[in-house]
């Protein structure tokens, strides 16, 4: 039986959230409408989730020193990873200590952190269908591994970042230092090492969010949302739409390989696992331990969103994956380098049928940057997409 507390007072249950941005915001909020204590750490001040929470930190969560102290200090009874650059061997050390519960568990965001143990995960430890790669630490090495195999087109990532950032197609020799430079500037952390993938000639990708939460029973149960289907330019999410259709066999490998992957992992909350499709055939490509940012779709479409399965399935409470209505997402860019941009055009956007809008309060903008997004439901997902974009569209950051 689960029993939670009162927020602020000696009997709070107390969460705390490494990495605040605006999927962490969303779960920040799903946790205080279950009178969770929420703390907010982020390696900025005044983070969109830190806007929300009860407290808000400000540390360099790759640094072991920082980390460890800032739990020490609060007692929480969860600490819940939102982001890839954190020091997850000390996360270890503590959780074997006994001093807090990561969720889902240290392992799996030990594991997760990198694209490198993910992968030898997937496709050496549980021999799933991936695509071929290699892991390179030079731009020597990534020629060799290219040409000894993997061959163009091919994508290149760091082994460790997020949204995207740092990946590239190389369709030919002169992409290759290009694509090394870039993925270089864009880790989270420098590593100086990448992995090159050889390209699947897929149909589609599918975000496949898949939960661990307690059942009826008392024992864990995997579930599964309906299949998100998306958009991606240079790797990074710019729509995305539930459900997406497929066919009944390739739905069914593609649950199989996530529930192979999550149980592994083990824990509780929500999966992103993320799969390329061709026809009937599935491939593992990667798994976020928590929320998904083409999951935000699932904020106006499903009974729970995704950041309300989080909050329940980690608090050992309930869950209902079922689909409301067909929806769609699309990004809203910051298109300006500044701080503390305003937005034009909100009336507009909101007046197209059946929108609504996340603007994600980040305190400066890059051109590139998410800063808000549009959501869509409607019948169909084709009339969702159109009504996320068109509603997107109308938003207008300028600088103030």
């Amino acid at each position: 039986m689960t029993t939670l507390g009162t927020p602020l007072s000696p009997h709070a249950t107390k969460v705390m959230l490494l990495g605040s941005g605006e999927l962490g915001k969303e779960v920040l909020i799903a946790l205080q409408r279950l009178g969770v204590e929420t703390i907010a750490v982020d390696r900025y001040d005044n983070a969109p989730g830190q806007q929300v929470a009860h407290h808000a930190r400000t540390i360099t969560m790759s640094d072991p020193a920082q980390l460890k102290a800032l739990i020490e200090a609060e007692r929480p009874h969860l600490v819940v990873p939102e982001i890839e650059a954190i020091a997850t061997p000390m996360l270890e050390e503590l959780e074997a200590a006994g001093t807090v519960r990561v969720i889902p568990t240290a392992r799996a965001a030990r594991l997760t952190m990198d694209r490198e143990g993910i992968r030898v995960l997937a496709a050496e430890t549980l021999g799933l269908p991936t695509s071929p790669y290699k892991f390179c630490n030079s731009l020597e090495e990534l020629q060799a591994a290219i040409d000894g195999g993997i061959g163009y087109p091919c994508i290149v990532k760091p082994v460790m970042s997020s949204s995207g950032k740092g990946q590239s197609k190389i369709d030919g020799p002169d992409d290759v230092k290009k694509a090394w430079d870039y993925a270089m500037a864009g880790g989270r952390v420098s590593h100086g090492r990448v992995i090159v993938e050889g390209f699947i000639d897929f149909d589609y990708e599918i975000t496949q969010l898949t939960v661990r939460a307690v059942g009826a029973d008392g024992q864990i149960t995997t579930s599964f949302c309906d299949p998100i289907g998306h958009v991606q330019v240079s790797g990074d999410y710019v729509e995305s739409w539930q459900p997406h259709p497929m066919h009944p066999a390739a739905l069914e490998k593609s649950r199989q390989i996530a529930k192979a992957v999550t149980d592994n992992l083990g824990g509780q909350g929500l999966f992103g696992v993320e799969l390329f499709v061709k026809g009937q055939e599935v491939w593992f490509s990667e798994v976020s331990p928590r929320p998904h940012d083409t999951g935000l779709v699932t904020l106006c479409t499903q009974h729970q969103s995704e950041f309300e399965l989080h909050a329940r399935a980690i608090l050992g409470l309930p869950v209902d994956t079922s689909l409301r209505n067909p929806g769609a997402s699309a990004v809203i860019y910051g298109g300006v380098e500044a701080q503390g941009i305003v937005f034009d055009g909100v009336e507009e956007a909101l007046r197209v049928p059946g929108s609504d809008l996340r603007l994600f309060g980040k305190p400066e903008s890059f051109v590139k940057r998410r800063m808000g997004v549009a959501l869509a439901r409607a019948e169909n997902v084709d009339t969702a997409r159109a009504n996320a974009k068109l509603a997107a569209s109308k938003v207008r950051p300028r600088v103030a």
